[in-house]
């Protein structure tokens, strides 16, 4: 084994050096680990939290000092304890894992909701540095839900635009962040669209990606308890979204179609119906 692999599978403690809150459920920690920094947007790493669980998470943005960041959302028990960490507490972390998104063309949709905005930000930030023009469709069930709007809307205006969406029409277009997807890929030419979310969203702008024949990117969110392929529960098909993935192009969705936005994985590799 490189000793590339023998560094990020191999656990590092480290401190937390800022926790901000950015929804009522969702915030974001900052840490220092040198192999995460070198993390590309789509790739996720492992934290631990100590005498509680490890668990994956999105790199929200990595820098080469070794910053790095990730937003969490408070859904459990291991969750739970890290929003009650604060600066200066000592967490564990192993990565960074898996693919990384791929930047085609030079006009690129991006679609996000929940949490799955974090990775995508991170690739919103690399567009626009390569002056790509971008345009990042941004869903939420209510406004206090919609993340990082603020950073969004301090981007370049002349190379990226923001598209809001909520459920109770409490911010921008009322409905799921799907809806508006259709109409503006019937209406304007993309290169390629990027996806990151609740599986059933990603099935709906999968289904739209076809329907125009655009090329589709989207990271899964499955259970990943190794990070290295050998536990079986992100299983989706003939894939390991932890070492196949988690970024998916629409042809590989399509050969997991009867599992995708359908079926899920436990932790003991047991096939389920998804949520």
């Amino acid at each position: 084994m490189s000793d590339y692999h023998t560094a990020t599978r191999t656990m590092r403690t480290t401190e937390l050096v800022s926790v901000r809150t950015v929804s009522p459920t969702v915030r974001t920690f900052l840490f220092k680990d040198k192999e995460c920094g070198k993390a590309k947007p789509g790739q996720f790493l492992m934290l631990w939290i100590p005498g509680i669980d490890e668990i994956p998470f999105s790199v929200l943005d990595a820098s080469e000092n070794g910053i790095v960041s990730i937003a969490v959302k408070k859904v459990g028990e291991a969750t739970t304890a890290l929003h009650e960490k604060e600066k200066g507490d000592t967490v564990g972390v192993r990565g960074p894992f898996g693919n990384s998104f791929t930047i085609k063309g030079k006009k690129l949709l991006m679609v996000g909701g929940g949490t799955g905005v974090a990775p995508l930000l991170f690739l919103a930030r690399k567009a626009i540095a390569r002056d790509l023009q971008t345009t990042f469709v941004l869903g939420a069930k209510t406004r206090s839900e919609l993340l990082f709007m603020n950073e969004m809307k301090r981007l370049p205006k002349n190379s990226f635009q923001l598209v809001t969406s909520t459920e109770d029409g409490t911010c921008g277009i009322t409905g799921l962040c799907t809806e508006p997807v259709d109409r503006m890929l019937a209406g304007e030419k993309f290169d390629e669209i990027y996806c990151c979310g609740p599986e059933k969203m990603i099935v709906k702008v999968f289904e739209a990606a076809m329907k125009h024949h655009v090329g589709l990117e989207a990271s899964l969110e499955r259970l990943m308890r190794c990070a290295i392929g050998l536990c079986g529960s992100c299983v989706i098909g003939k894939y390991r979204v932890c070492a196949d993935g988690p970024v998916f192009t629409s042809k590989q969705l399509n050969e997991v179609r009867d599992e995708f936005g359908v079926t899920k994985r436990d932790r003991y590799g047991r096939e389920g119906p998804l949520d």
